[in-house]
């Protein structure tokens, strides 16, 4: 059983960066979902998608 505790919000390997995929694991939500978030946060122009994800990538540690 997985606790609260036990739950860390690091990059899984995935298909750039693993944000998408760590993030989604740490939500318990469908990577797809979570990719298909930051894809609609892209068209705007791209910075409410990219600035977070840049972010995370950098501010996440690896698994």
């Amino acid at each position: 059983m997985i606790t609260m505790r036990d739950k860390r919000l690091v990059r899984q390997n995935g298909m750039i960066a693993g944000v998408c995929g760590g993030l989604a694991a740490y939500l318990g939500w469908s990577p797809f979902l979570v990719r298909l978030i930051f894809f609609l946060l892209l068209l705007p122009g791209g910075l409410p998608g990219l600035l977070p994800y840049l972010i995370l990538w950098v501010v996440m540690p690896r698994r």
